[in-house]
C-alpha cells in the first residue's frame, strides 16, 4: 500500500496502526542493534555464551584448517612477544655501550705459550709501543699464544692491537704481523665464546669493537700472519683493553 509505515525487517508498507506486518509477522518496532564483530583475538579466546545469533548474522562453519591457523597465529605472535622481552635488555646494553665514554683497563697478569728472550708477554700491556713480544720461532707462530687475565669480571669494549715490534711504519718489515687472531673469552660463569680478529697490514694500532661482560680471561691464540719466512718471527707490541669509564657518557 502507498504511504503506509515500512517495515523495519522486510521493507513491506503496512497501515499505521499495525504493531506486526501483514508479510512477515515481525514487529514493527525498531530492529534491534547488532553488536559490530569482535577482534579475532577476542574471538579466538571468548567462551561460548550460548547466546544464538541473529539470522543473517550467523558465522560460517569453522573448518578444522581455520582453527589449527588461529592457534599458529596465536603462537607466533607470543614467542615475538616473549624474544621482543629477552632481547630488550640485549638492546638496552647495546645502545649503553655504543655510546659509553672508553677508559683504560689493564689486565692483572699476562702469560704466553712461549717467549722470544727478553721480550715476555708484559711488554704487550706496559703502554709503550717501541716494546714487543714475540713467541722466539719462525714463521707464523700459528697456535702460540698470548693471555691476559683479570682478577675481577670487567666488561670490555673494544680492542686496540698494535703489529710489530713498534707503532713506526718503517719498521713493519722488520719482523711478520699477525693477520688473523682467534681470541678465546672466559666469563665469571666459566663460560667460553671464541671471536677471530683480523688485523690488517699496517703500523699503529688497530681499534677492534669487543664488547663483552663479565670477562676473566682472553687469549689470542696466532692463527696466519703477513710476511712470515724462515728468517722472521710474529711480534705485537701492544695489546689495549677499553671498558666503559666510571665517568658515564661524554
Amino acid at each position: 500500500m502507498r504511504g503506509g509505515v515500512r517495515c523495519p525487517w522486510c521493507s513491506t508498507a503496512n497501515r499505521p496502526d499495525r504493531h506486526f506486518c501483514g508479510r512477515c509477522a515481525m514487529p514493527m518496532g525498531e530492529r534491534p542493534h547488532t553488536p559490530g564483530q569482535l577482534p579475532w583475538w577476542r574471538r579466538l579466546f571468548a567462551s561460548r555464551n550460548g547466546e544464538a545469533p541473529w539470522a543473517g548474522d550467523r558465522p560460517r562453519l569453522r573448518r578444522g584448517f581455520g582453527r589449527v591457523l588461529n592457534w599458529v597465529v596465536a603462537a607466533l605472535v607470543l614467542a615475538l612477544l616473549v624474544t621482543a622481552l629477552v632481547k630488550a635488555d640485549d638492546g638496552v646494553q647495546a645502545t649503553s655501550d655504543h655510546f659509553a665514554k672508553r677508559a683504560p683497563v689493564s689486565p692483572d697478569r699476562v702469560t704466553a705459550s712461549r717467549s722470544y728472550p727478553g721480550h715476555g708477554p708484559q711488554l704487550l700491556v706496559d703502554k709503550l709501543n717501541n716494546t714487543w713480544w714475540g713467541p722466539g720461532i719462525s714463521q707464523s707462530g700459528k697456535g702460540e699464544w698470548v693471555e691476559a687475565r683479570f682478577d675481577r669480571p670487567t666488561r670490555l669494549l673494544d680492542l686496540v692491537i698494535t703489529s710489530g715490534v713498534s707503532a713506526r711504519a718503517d719498521q713493519l718489515s722488520s719482523s711478520a704481523l699477525p693477520h688473523r687472531v682467534e681470541a678465546l673469552i672466559t666469563t665469571a660463569d666459566g663460560r667460553t665464546t671464541t671471536r677471530h680478529i683480523t688485523l690488517d697490514q699496517s703500523a699503529g694500532g688497530q681499534r677492534r669493537p669487543f664488547r663483552v661482560g663479565e670477562v676473566t680471561a682472553v687469549r689470542f691464540t696466532l692463527e696466519s700472519a703477513h710476511g712470515a719466512s724462515g728468517a722472521k718471527q710474529i711480534s705485537l707490541a701492544e695489546i689495549e683493553f677499553f671498558g666503559p669509564s666510571s665517568s658515564g657518557v661524554s
